[in-house]
């Protein structure tokens, strides 16, 4: 099965090289990002949240996002692609319509993290950075998601999953088909 690779945090930031895709915020954003900028002190600071307003409306950040951002917010478009970049919660590349991050830390691996990958592999098919090829789940490995007296852990969006099993993958994905 053919499936879409995905790198939600690919990025160094050297080189940059925007596209020139024809972008434009729409409305929605750009007053939001307005809004959002004079809760800073400076305007960089405030380039995550405004990241979050373009990324809610359109699921992930495209280049001229970038541009876009620095534009309204008086800052360089590598400032803007830094914080993209840094943070793996910010999507530069197309993702499913559910994200699925299961946490692979140590106190998971002691868990038992690795029978949960294997068998979110095989019910998805799919590798780990990669979109099902009906673009409805982006599966994606984090360190820790914070639930480490509960694990093995997964989150599907913002809904936290603990104490897992292989066997309870397949019932728990078919409530976010």
């Amino acid at each position: 099965m053919n499936q879409h690779q995905v790198n939600p945090n690919h990025g160094q930031a050297t080189g940059l090289e925007f596209t020139t895709e024809s972008f434009e915020l729409n409305q929605e954003e750009r007053e939001a990002i307005e809004h959002k900028k004079h809760h800073y002190e400076n305007a960089r600071s405030a380039s995550i949240e405004t990241l979050k307003i373009v990324q809610k409306s359109r699921g992930w950040v495209p280049d001229g996002a970038i541009k876009a951002i620095a534009q309204v917010l008086g800052i360089s478009d590598n400032d803007v692609e830094e914080v993209a970049t840094f943070y793996s919660q910010i999507f530069r590349q197309p993702v499913g319509r559910h994200i699925i991050r299961y946490c692979d830390s140590v106190v998971c691996y002691i868990t038992g993290y690795q029978a949960i990958q294997a068998t979110l592999e095989q019910y998805l098919n799919i590798k780990p950075g990669q979109t099902t090829l009906d673009r409805r789940f982006t599966l994606l490995p984090t360190c820790c998601l914070g639930n480490c007296d509960k694990g093995p852990t997964m989150m599907v969006d913002e809904d936290t999953h603990v104490h897992l099993t292989p066997g309870g993958i397949g019932p728990l994905l078919e409530q976010y088909r």
